[in-house]
């Protein structure tokens, strides 16, 4: 990869390179992909200097004569503004006219060490033989020289271990092809005087400068013009010394390349510093061992092991641990091979539970390693010990972070008195202590995990830990203060850039402030401020765990308790509410808000309590008391309420009476909610309600639309709303869109394939988000999936299985389908009396709470069910249950479920040869649709008719 011999133009401008010879565009040092027609136009652009080039003028030169559309050019042009990025508008458009590239280009004359040496002579090198395969570097290695083809100092920075040194030499041993400069490495560690580094470079140069003092000034003269590959290996402590010679050097001496390993960068003229990459590790989602063992961290850790005498199988346990082990280790090289020398005797599981004590357990280094190199704590001692006292003080602080911090969380972990902290933050950074995320708005900080864990053992033996963890803590209450008020006007996913990536920070403070000697107070005012990061995470079971801890342990009587309390109560009742098995205690909760909403004249609590135990009245049956809170909520808005709490109060009542079955009322209020959406903001409104209102409106449209009879419109509103959750990011949200509107929907109207790919779609959304009901839900509705595909002995169990594990969580309206399915199934199955059962417990269930949206389906099963062959055969039940199931449909407008219990009713006037009554029963239905008429019940019917009719 290395260029021509002999100079070359390279038009610079900031981190942007155009190698003309190379027909190449780099960004820092790192090639752009750009198409042949794409770079000419380019080149033309830039060796123009900023003027304008003709549209006429850039189709003559590239393509030469050859006669082409405009668009051709357009396309082109388009093309290197992708390239460009968020630098596109250099590329600069005269309207009618042409183009020019804007921007203060310089041009540099490159040269490389790819040329014979001066003396004619074979190259000198004195870079060691290899005592094992470098693995996972053979990109970095081609960087490498790619760096070295633009840049004359290329330093490779990073923390301890990351592996400078290695693939220094390893890309000294394996040049280009033609490259016949001399490779040197000039080795630094055991440097105690920066005094000395310039005789250490003298010597391995072989340079005798008699009677002259060993100076930058005279290594630069004894180079001269020689072609020389410098590699100044380990330079950090010796940092100032070595800047001065390497600057004096590539000035002077035209044929010298250097590189240079180093925890922190040079900082001399003409630099390019290469933060050299940790090797890659396999993502915390499961994988299959081939493709976990693809990643090279993971490569490493089983050569070495297995190099050392290990043998441990493959398998998918061991690999999984060496993947948990690896991300632990955040792929550095030195750690995961300490780790690895360790399986001779344990095992990778055993070897990932012992890492939190890694200091003491990862000391099995190479004998011949340098000291700093044979533990992990040597390793890192050697970066803290040459930290001056106010950087390590400031080190040992940042250990209490557990996640990202910004600078404000730093100035407030260190605390007073820390003087300059944004710049002793940057030398950490410099020094490779402390990783920087510079993109966005708002620069973003952390440490490496083993960073992390040695300065947080150094802040516990400093007796440093109580402090800094109780100002870490009041921090993050003062920065949660206003993300609730915030997600009223960011999107999610811009709330989750702000306050999303401080979880795990949380987590910690929240872990010491209820530890013995932490602040229990302090903990729960930090527990509610946090409240809005678990409900936008779906973080269910931890809000939960985290609010009761906080309330078990909460002084109502301090400062402000009584509010805590209120705001805590509230959050644990959402999160019972989602709970498998714990739905039902989450009335207490939202009752206690309601007191203390009222006590404290709160109003915003006030509605979320009504919300909360309206929801409440759902899950423990009392529909007509969920239409009294319903109806209070309402009252509530009525006056004084924003269009936001108006469109609540209507979705509220049209899902109250949807559920009740009165769909022709469900069907006004959710018409006036769908008005009133122009009043809400294009963002979700997810933290009062703790889901999107936009988004979870539709689907109860969906639903009411398909009882109506209105399948096309149904149908049509459950794509957009599948659409709109996804992008909606709401975990939460997502699972009602997909299982109380798509899946059901899409199996009501017999379209099995895309009530699969929905199911599919909820069950691995549930999987990567932890929700544990609505998860079991998708599982039963799998099962009642496969069966009526045909499948009764594979998907009859799959269905009784979730509905047992859902334990009281199957009482919720959502299970009802996957009830009357499992009766339905069993008497498919051959047994009768248990689908009798089933459906009998489920029709008392629901006539004794008033949940009327199913129960005509339910009565239609039932008479199915009486058809089927047996003892329990009896057409004359049947034909009692069908004329229940009529009177109920057509009483609450469910013109669907009258469809279908018209269907049933027709056959069995047709089995008693019955066929006018047939159709008459079948006709009487089916005349009333408008639509939908391609849905698979409405086939049926249309063929019955037609069958009838002949």
């Amino acid at each position: 990869m290395m260029a021509e011999p002999g100079p070359r133009p390279v038009y610079i401008c900031a981190e942007w390179e155009i190698d003309l010879v190379r027909r190449e565009l780099r960004s820092a040092g790192e090639l752009v992909p750009l198409g042949g027609r794409a770079f000419e136009i380019l080149a033309e652009l830039v060796q123009a200097q900023g003027q304008l080039v003709t549209k006429k003028d850039l189709t003559e030169r590239v393509w030469r004569g050859v006669f082409v559309e405009e668009s051709a050019l357009r396309v082109h042009i388009a093309a290197i503004r992708k390239a460009l990025g968020s630098d596109r508008d250099m590329l600069s458009t005269a309207v009618g006219r042409g183009y020019r590239l804007l921007g203060t280009w310089r041009i540099r004359h490159m040269d490389t060490p790819q040329r014979s040496a001066a003396t004619g002579l074979p190259p000198s090198i004195n870079i060691p033989s290899a005592s094992f395969d470098l693995i996972g570097r053979s990109a970095e290695i081609a960087h490498l020289w790619r760096l070295l083809s633009a840049y004359r100092v290329v330093s490779l920075v990073g923390p301890g271990g990351i592996g400078k040194t290695a693939l220094a030499l390893e890309a000294a041993r394996t040049p280009p092809t033609g490259f016949l400069a001399d490779r040197l490495l000039v080795e630094l560690a055991s440097l105690s005087d920066p005094r000395l580094v310039c005789s250490v470079i003298a010597g391995v140069l072989g340079t005798k400068l008699e009677g002259e003092e060993i100076s930058p000034d005279s290594i630069a003269r004894a180079i001269g013009p020689r072609p020389l590959l410098l590699i100044l290996d380990n330079c950090e402590h010796v940092i100032d010394a070595v800047a001065q010679v390497a600057e004096l050097v590539i000035s002077r001496c035209s044929g010298t390349f250097i590189v240079a390993t180093s925890r922190e960068a040079l900082r001399i003229e003409g630099e390019h510093v290469y933060r050299v990459p940790p090797l890659g590790v396999p993502p915390e989602v499961r994988l299959e061992p081939a493709a976990a063992s693809a990643y090279s961290s993971v490569e490493l850790f089983t050569r070495r092991a297995k190099a050392l005498g290990s043998s441990f199988v493959s398998d998918e346990e061991n690999i999984g641990a060496i993947a948990a082990i690896c991300r632990r280790l955040d792929g550095i090289p030195l750690a995961i091979e300490f780790a690895a020398a360790r399986a001779v005797m344990l095992s990778p599981p055993k070897i990932a539970a012992l890492l939190d004590d890694r200091f003491k357990f990862l000391t099995t280094g190479r004998r011949t390693a340098l000291p700093r190199q044979q533990t992990l704590r040597a390793t890192l001692d050697w970066s803290y010990d040459l930290l001056p006292d106010h950087e390590a003080w400031l080190l040992r602080q940042l250990g209490i972070f557990a996640g990202e911090f910004q600078l404000d969380a730093v100035i407030a972990a260190a605390g007073e008195g820390i003087g300059d902290a944004t710049g002793q933050l940057s030398r950490l950074v410099a020094k490779s202590l402390v990783l920087a995320d510079i993109r966005g708005d708002s620069p973003h900080y952390r440490l490496l995990d083993t960073t992390r864990a040695y300065a947080l053992e150094k802040l516990h033996a400093a007796g440093e830990y109580p402090d800094a963890a109780r100002r870490e803590a009041k921090y993050y209450c003062r920065f949660f203060a206003g993300a609730e008020a915030d997600s009223e006007t960011t999107s999610q996913a811009e709330w989750l850039a702000v306050y999303g990536r401080h979880i795990d920070n949380v987590r910690t403070s929240l872990d010491w402030a209820f530890s013995s000697g932490g602040d229990p107070q302090l903990g729960a005012a930090l527990t509610a401020a946090a409240v809005p990061l678990w409900v936008q995470l779906s973080l269910l079971t931890e809000c939960r765990e985290r609010t009761e801890l906080a309330l078990a342990r909460l002084d109502p009587t301090a400062a402000n308790g009584l509010r805590i309390r209120m705001q805590l109560s509230a959050a644990r009742g959402w999160s019972l509410m989602y709970g498998v098995g714990r739905a039902r205690e989450a009335g207490s909760a939202w009752a206690e808000t309601l007191q203390l909403a009222e006590q404290l004249e709160d109003r915003d609590y006030l509605l979320r309590a009504l919300w909360g135990l309206c929801i409440d009245q759902f899950n423990n049956g009392e529909f007509q008391r969920a239409l009294e809170f319903a109806h209070r909520f309402a009252t509530v808005v009525a006056d004084a309420g924003n269009p936001v709490d108006r469109m609540m109060a209507d979705r509220l009542l049209a899902t109250t009476l949807h559920y009740l079955g009165d769909q022709r009322q469900a069907y006004h209020h959710i018409g006036r909610t769908m008005s009133r959406l122009s009043d809400l903001a294009a963002k979700p409104q997810v933290i009062r309600f703790r889901f999107d209102l936009r988004v979870s409106t539709r689907y109860f449209q969906a639903r009411i639309l398909w009882l109506l009879g209105l399948a096309d419109q149904a149908l049509d509103v459950v794509e957009s709303n599948v659409e709109e959750g996804r992008i909606s990011g709401h975990a939460l949200t997502f699972c009602s869109v997909l299982g109380q509107g798509a899946c059901p929907i899409a199996f009501l109207a017999g379209d099995l394939d895309a009530a699969e790919r929905y199911c599919t779609m909820l069950i691995e959304h549930t999987e990567r988000h932890p929700i544990r009901l609505w998860n079991v839900w998708a599982r039963a509705f799998r099962g009642m999936l496969i069966s009526r595909q045909g499948d009764l002995a594979a998907g009859l169990p799959l269905l009784r299985k979730a509905l047992e594990v859902a334990g009281e969580a199957r009482y919720l309206p959502r299970f009802l389908l996957p009830l009357g399915e499992l009766a339905a199934c069993l008497g498919e199955a051959g047994d009768v009396s248990e689908g009798l059962a089933t459906a009998a417990d489920a029709l008392a269930r629901c006539e004794a709470r008033y949940e009327g949206w199913y129960i005509a389906e339910l009565w239609r099963i039932k008479g199915e069910l009486l058809l089927l062959p047996g003892e329990r055969r009896s057409t004359i039940s049947a034909a009692r249950a069908f004329d229940r199931a009529f009177e109920l449909a057509r009483n609450q407008g469910a013109l669907f479920w009258e469809l279908r219990t018209a269907i049933s009713m027709a056959r069995l006037r047709m089995s008693e040869r019955r066929p006018a009554d047939a159709r008459n029963v079948l006709a009487s239905a089916y005349d009333k649709f408008t639509e939908g008429f391609e849905t698979a019940d409405l086939r049926d019917a249309r063929a019955m008719l037609a069958k009838l009719g002949s």
